[in-house]
């Protein structure tokens, strides 16, 4: 069956800044004050461009559904593909009960704030809203593009630019900032690998822009317009994930920042020195649907990876399933039962904080890892199949192959070292049950796909 071309430039460039890019990232980068800026620099040059260039060459070169699963598979082999796509898939299914706190956090505004810190209202809403998106993504890719591309607009993009505006106010009257905006502060005071425990999430910030090279066969004339698509996105995205972060910081003390709720309470702040109180709900409900947008394009994007794992027999039958729209659906109803399962950590942890971290974390760990066999994946194809068409291609031959390709190698292990140190700027509690679930869930995650190809025949 032939597959319907229904992404454009524009919409597929929307799915990619609502995959990655959402006031949630904010107050995490905000932490790091002025020298956020530093960091987004590093972070750019050592992970987000080769992930950029690498993706525009591999999924026009390959732009068959399955993405990363595809790539790593023709250069290193079934089970290697298998595991890479399957720590993407589980890097999501750890993500989901974070950045659907955040969308419930932000939701209390329009109400009650108070609801934020409320780990029973966060664990149901969670639940109502993760399954709500699942049977809207049953509808098909049509679907989903729409519901991104309003979520990014909506949700991202203008709050994203509004709080731009008012934290440039509120510096231009002469206000005080709580970070300091000095030339020293836009250098990290770094004494301990601990000053370096929010650098995984960092790079987390600027993660996914290979997951839309899952939908390159939905994108009109792929081999052209997907490389556009990456570019125009990548701008969009380093410009409101900088700035927005450090007009966070402005006005929220350090220490004091919810990391679940932290964009909100940054515009309650801001609205009502401007007397414009009467607004936050307004942003609450165009923040809610940005974040609900951002999970509706990741709910099947990986399972797409994973679907392609499963037809090349490396999962049971069984979750082979498509709908009538051709959507994975036993995929989507399993991935939904391990969610809920583990939003029951905010029924245990002291706070919507805490929770919000640690899971945030071990997402960022397990997600390096499948990045690290991508970079690795696609020197290997270079040599190994030399004569594929690739309609973008990263220039200066294997030569600049090797130069983007290891940037990202070497910035993926150093983040992923620096992330198993408990940050100085969050408080995590007893330090020895923190390694043992951010150690315990990294070998967890690795070693079950190998199980269940094993076992799945």
């Amino acid at each position: 069956m032939k597959t319907k071309r229904e992404l454009t430039i524009f919409t597929l460039s929307m799915i990619n800044v609502a995959a990655i890019c959402n006031l949630k990232n904010f107050p995490i980068t905000a932490e790091y004050g002025l020298s956020a800026v530093f960091f987004y620099i590093l972070a750019s040059l050592f992970f987000f461009i080769p992930v950029s260039l690498i993706s525009a060459e591999l999924a026009t070169g390959w732009p068959e559904t399955g993405g990363v699963y595809i790539w790593v598979r023709n250069a290193l082999g079934k089970k290697l593909g298998f595991l890479a796509v399957f720590l993407q898939w589980a890097n999501n299914i750890v993500w989901y009960p974070s950045i659907l706190s955040f969308t419930a956090a932000s939701f209390a505004f329009i109400f009650d704030p108070s609801l934020a810190k409320n780990t029973i209202y966060i664990f149901f809403s969670v639940l109502i809203l993760f399954w709500g998106l699942t049977f809207v993504n049953l509808r098909g890719m049509k679907t989903s593009g729409w519901i991104s591309s309003v979520g990014v607009i909506a949700g991202t993009i203008i709050p994203g630019t509004f709080i731009l505006f008012l934290g440039a106010l509120w510096l231009f009257e002469g206000n005080h900032s709580h970070t300091p905006l000095t030339w020293q502060a836009a250098f990290p005071s770094i004494t301990t690998p601990n000053d370096l425990g929010l650098l995984a999430a960092v790079l987390l910030t600027l993660a996914g822009m290979e997951m839309s090279a899952v939908h390159a066969r939905e994108v009109k004339d792929p081999k052209k317009n997907y490389p556009r698509a990456i570019f125009l996105s990548a701008i969009i995205i380093l410009i409101l994930t900088t700035f927005g972060g450090l007009c966070i910081a402005i006005v929220v003390p350090e220490g004091e920042m919810n990391l679940a709720a932290g964009a909100m309470e940054a515009f309650s702040f801001f609205l009502a020195n401007y007397n414009l109180s009467w607004a936050l709900p307004l942003i609450a409900v165009a923040i809610t649907v940005g974040a609900i947008g951002m999970v509706s394009t990741w709910i099947v994007g990986p399972t797409k990876g994973m679907l392609a794992a499963a037809e090349d027999h490396d999962l049971p039958e069984y979750f082979e399933k498509r709908n009538e729209n051709g959507m994975p659906v036993s995929l989507l109803y399993a991935q939904g039962v391990i969610v809920s399962l583990l939003c029951t950590v905010f029924l245990f942890m002291p706070t919507v904080s805490s929770s919000y971290w640690v899971l945030f974390n071990l997402t960022a760990l397990l997600y390096l890892l499948m990045y690290i066999l991508m970079f690795i994946a696609a020197i290997v194809l270079r040599y190994k199949y030399p004569k594929v068409e690739r309609t973008y291609k990263i220039p200066y031959g294997n030569v600049g192959m090797w130069i983007v390709a290891s940037l990202g190698v070497l910035g993926s292990v150093f983040a992923f070292i620096m992330g198993l140190f408990p940050p100085t700027q969050v408080k995590v509690g007893n330090v020895i049950a923190y390694e043992a679930f951010l150690i315990g869930g990294v070998l967890f995650f690795c070693i079950i796909p190998f199980f269940i190809n094993r076992f799945s025949k």
